[in-house]
Formats: C-alpha cells, sequence, structure tokens
C-alpha cells in the first residue's frame, strides 16, 4: 500500500498515474508553504487545459465565447441565451438542488446541455436529488455572467477558472511519500495497510484504538486523536457505540465509489488537455486523464501516452463488478468511439478500484452529518478532518488546511475545523502574505453542551 489515501499515485509497468486528477491550487499560504517545504524544485507549473466532448465536439472550459457559439451553432446559441434570461427574469425562489442552482445561474437549456449528464454519471442520481451544497463548493461564484466575462476580458479570480497550477513531478503521491520519509526520519511511524477496528472511549475521552495489520491486532494510546476515516465507519467503530440515532444517521450517508482503467497508448501524443469530461451518454466514461500532460514524467517512453478513463460507479453495480479484462475491454473500445485513440493503439492497461471515493450530497445528508458531529463533539480529545472524515466535498487544499488546523489545536489554538470550506467569503480573505504563512482568523471551537452528550 502507498501513502496518500484519495491522492495518492499509483504506478503500473513504470506509468505513474493520479486517482481522480488533483491540481495543487490554493489561495491558502499555509497550504501553499507545505507544499513548497516538502517538494521544493519538484513542485512544477503547470498551464491548465481541459474540455468538454458533447455531440461529438469539444468545447473548451472555461467557456470561450466564439468558440463555444461556432460549435453550437447560431439557431441553439440564441435558444440558450433566451433561456439564460428567462431565468434572470424568474429564477428558482430557493436553491436546494443542484438542477435549481445551476439553472439558476445558466439557464435551463445549457444545464441540460453542459451539466446535467456528467453530473449525473458522477453521483448515480438525478441533479433534482442532489443538494445544492455540491455546486456552491465544487463552482462557487462561476455563472453565465461571469462566464462571459471572462471569455471576453480575461480570467475573473473565480475558483473554476484558473488556469495555472502547481503539480508534483511524478504525481501528486509524491509529496505524501516526501512526509512519510520526513516523519520516520524524525523518529515518527507511519503504519500501512493497517485497519481501525474500534475505537475505546468513555463518553467524552477517546482512551485508545485497536488497529489490525494482516494477522497483527495491537493497541494505540495517545493523548490526542485526528482521523480522516470516512465518517460513517468512524460511528461504526466506536466501543462502546453510539447512541441508536447516530448509528442510523451513519448507516444513512452516501457515497460514491469509482474505478480508473488506466490505458497504455503507443502514440507520442494525443490531445493537449489535462483531461476531458466526457458529456456523451452513449459512453459509460466521465472523464479521461491524459497523465503525459500533468508531467512528461509520468510516462517512462516519451514514444508512449498513458491515459486515465475514470467511471464513476456503487460497490455492486454492473460496473464495479466488471472484470479488469472486461472494463479494459470498454475503456478501448470508448477511446476509439470517442475518435480520441484508434483501438489498435492500445497495447496494455490496469485497473484501479477506489471505494468511498465522493460524500453524496442527498437530500437528507446535512441532517445526517450534523447528528453524528454533534455527537463527536462530546469527545474532547478527537478531530475529524478531510473530504470522508467531514463526509464534505472538500478540494485537496481544503482537506490539507484543517489537518493543519487539527494540529495547531492541538496546540492550543482553537479552530473550528467545520466553517473550513462552507462559504466563499473564506477563499477571498485569505490573502498571500510576504513572510510567516497566515491562517484565517481563529474561529472558536463549537462543542455541544457535555450535558447532552
Amino acid at each position: 500500500e502507498t501513502a496518500g489515501g484519495l491522492s495518492r499515485t499509483e504506478s503500473y509497468r513504470g506509468f505513474r498515474f493520479d486517482i481522480g486528477g488533483h491540481r495543487f491550487y490554493t489561495k491558502a499560504p499555509a497550504v501553499e508553504q507545505v507544499w513548497h517545504d516538502v517538494l521544493g524544485e519538484d513542485l512544477l507549473v503547470r498551464q491548465r487545459l481541459s474540455r468538454i466532448y458533447y455531440n461529438g465536439r469539444f468545447y473548451p472550459y472555461p467557456l470561450n465565447l466564439s468558440k463555444t457559439l461556432l460549435n453550437l451553432g447560431l439557431l441553439e446559441s440564441a435558444r440558450i441565451a433566451a433561456s439564460y434570461l428567462k431565468w434572470q427574469l424568474r429564477p428558482y425562489p430557493q436553491e436546494e438542488t443542484f438542477e435549481e442552482w445551476v439553472t439558476n445561474r445558466f439557464g435551463d437549456r445549457l444545464y441540460r446541455t453542459f451539466f446535467k449528464t456528467y453530473t449525473e454519471k458522477v453521483w448515480g442520481i438525478p441533479c433534482a436529488a442532489i443538494r445544492s451544497d455540491w455546486a456552491a463548493q465544487r463552482i462557487k461564484g462561476l455563472s453565465m455572467k461571469t462566464a462571459v466575462v471572462n471569455a471576453l476580458f480575461g480570467a475573473n479570480g473565480v475558483k473554476s477558472l484558473i488556469e495555472e497550477f502547481l503539480y508534483p513531478r511524478f504525481g501528486p503521491g509524491m509529496m505524501w511519500e516526501r512526509m512519510q520519509d520526513k516523519i520516520e526520519e524524525r523518529g515518527g511511524q507511519t503504519l500501512l495497510d493497517t485497519e481501525v477496528v474500534s475505537v475505546k472511549h468513555n463518553g467524552r475521552i477517546v482512551e485508545s484504538i485497536d488497529t489490525r495489520q494482516g494477522n497483527q491486532t495491537a493497541t494505540i494510546q495517545a493523548d490526542q486523536y485526528i482521523t480522516s476515516m470516512p465518517l460513517a465507519q468512524l460511528a461504526f467503530r466506536l466501543d462502546p457505540p453510539p447512541p441508536p440515532n447516530v448509528i442510523d444517521a451513519a448507516r444513512s450517508l452516501q457515497y460514491r465509489d469509482f474505478l480508473i482503467v488506466v490505458l497504455i497508448i503507443d502514440q507520442e501524443n494525443l490531445f493537449p488537455d489535462n483531461w476531458l469530461y466526457i458529456h456523451d451518454p452513449e459512453v459509460k466514461v466521465g472523464r479521461i486523464q491524459n497523465f503525459k500532460n500533468w508531467s512528461e514524467e509520468m510516462v517512462p517512453n516519451p514514444a508512449q501516452t498513458s491515459l486515465g478513463l475514470e467511471y464513476f460507479c456503487s460497490v455492486g453495480d454492473e460496473t464495479w463488478e466488471m472484470s479488469d479484462e472486461s472494463l479494459l475491454q470498454l475503456a478501448a473500445q470508448e477511446i476509439d468511439q470517442l475518435g480520441l485513440v484508434n483501438v489498435d493503439l492500445v497495447t496494455d492497461g490496469t485497473v484501479i478500484r477506489q471505494r468511498k471515493a465522493y460524500p453524496v450530497y442527498d437530500e437528507h445528508y446535512r441532517r445526517h452529518v450534523q447528528t453524528i458531529s454533534n455527537y463527536l463533539n462530546c469527545f474532547a480529545n478527537l478531530q475529524t478532518i478531510g473530504r470522508n472524515g467531514m463526509h464534505r466535498y472538500n478540494n485537496q487544499d481544503h482537506s490539507m488546511l484543517t489537518g493543519i488546523l487539527a494540529a495547531r489545536n492541538i496546540l492550543g489554538e482553537r479552530h473550528d475545523l467545520w466553517q473550513i470550506n462552507i462559504e466563499r467569503s473564506y477563499y477571498e480573505e485569505v490573502v498571500v502574505r510576504s513572510e510567516k504563512p497566515e491562517l484565517p482568523s481563529p474561529r472558536p471551537i463549537v462543542h455541544r453542551s457535555l450535558e447532552r452528550c
């Protein structure tokens, strides 16, 4: 097993590949400072290029006005403009769902053209069942107006429109492998392929954890505990178990799983994008990574290219249960069907499956997360961090910031980790300083009354 979790880098016959595509971009200087401290000159500056594939054509993202109009044609462009104006005059009064959030900002027709198919591939549920929180976190601040302004006058600072990012020379896992080395150089210990089977507590203090590594079990005691395991999984590991309402909430949290099919292609250059979003409903693939365009050193042979075809699925469904051989055949067939690669040029490949890649923002998730977090707030020496640890679709930098703040809490500072990435103002308020990296202004940790625990 390799260090890094969801942001690890896997390898196959010298080809390195990212699990899901991790751009290193942040406005939190404390996080960026860690990246530079750990990676130094191995942190590369990369140009962002990603496009949407829809109806046999490629559309730049962010929106390029002239190319989009040319691809769509004047009649369809006029219909999209009319739809946008209609929804500006009569928007949804409340934005509870992803569908409502996007429609209010782009109009119904553009929503159905460029958002609906891909988003439903990712989540496996209708957009009307996905909470607006997901859009607010992932594409916050973006609208038809800002996209058009960006197309006409250049980028305006909206997070979804960034044109440049950092990336480790050998993939994001390089940072976590370096961190592992630094921890062990200083006398620390990292345990890979080790499962936490129980979290022992007395109702207010976590006293120890029991782990299992292969056939070996161990008990670990500490003064403070930080966990990034899935929130529901943590609830099930607590010993004694939490109250029934907490167990019910944990059982109700949903996750979306994911697998990546890596194809090795006997061709030096294929397309210039870092990744392509596939909005074509005729194929199952949702996104295609071109790893050579993230870093040339992800590919050992410059005469070859490796592509990662991402399939969003759920454990037990048809796609997840397919054999590796069938998935390799499917990916090769679909890359040919899309006109990106001749199937005869595919020479090899591998499959990686990833459970619980995405926390699902369904209709009731907020209530369930609140129930669990209220209970966990009773523990004075336990903090949850990261995407799955908070059941929040955080970016990599937000996840790292929760870890940094959790460590500083142990050292005596007081930060409410649940306030990270809940509003746009956080992103706007964190500014770069010339000296010591600054964090957002400390917010008091809001614990529930212990009498309720």
